[in-house]
């Protein structure tokens, strides 16, 4: 079964990273690196199947809707919400415990939340 693991970040913390230098933005992810360190070893030492990308900022978005047979294109994010999805995790397992844990230890789940979703086989 796969997976996917959907990452996300307040609104409020994604806007406060945008206002930071970028000197800021480099020093606070050199500080967190060393958890996605962790992460990533645990993921080897279990031999677990996963994928995952990091998300540019959600200003770099751009969402496409077809109305009427016309193509429209706007700026910005998906949707209007209070979490941005940041980046995302597929995990293949044949236990919903190895997302659930893996989800538990992705960094961002301290301050965000991690959405797990089975992904509809073809």
């Amino acid at each position: 079964m796969k997976y996917a693991l959907l990452l996300t970040n307040q609104a409020d913390e994604v806007a406060s990273w945008q206002d930071l230098s970028e000197a800021e933005q480099q020093k606070l992810r050199a500080e967190e690196m060393p958890q996605w360190g962790e992460l990533f070893g645990w993921i080897e030492q279990k031999g677990l199947k996963v994928e995952g990308l990091e998300l540019d900022s959600p200003n770099e978005a751009r969402t496409v809707r077809v109305r009427d047979g016309e193509t429209l294109v706007t700026d910005g994010p998906y949707a209007e919400t209070r979490e941005q999805i940041g980046g995302f995790f597929v995990i293949e397992s044949d236990d919903l415990d190895d997302a659930i844990e893996l989800a538990s230890r992705v960094p961002v789940v301290r301050k965000g939340s991690v959405e797990i979703r089975p992904v509809v086989a073809q």
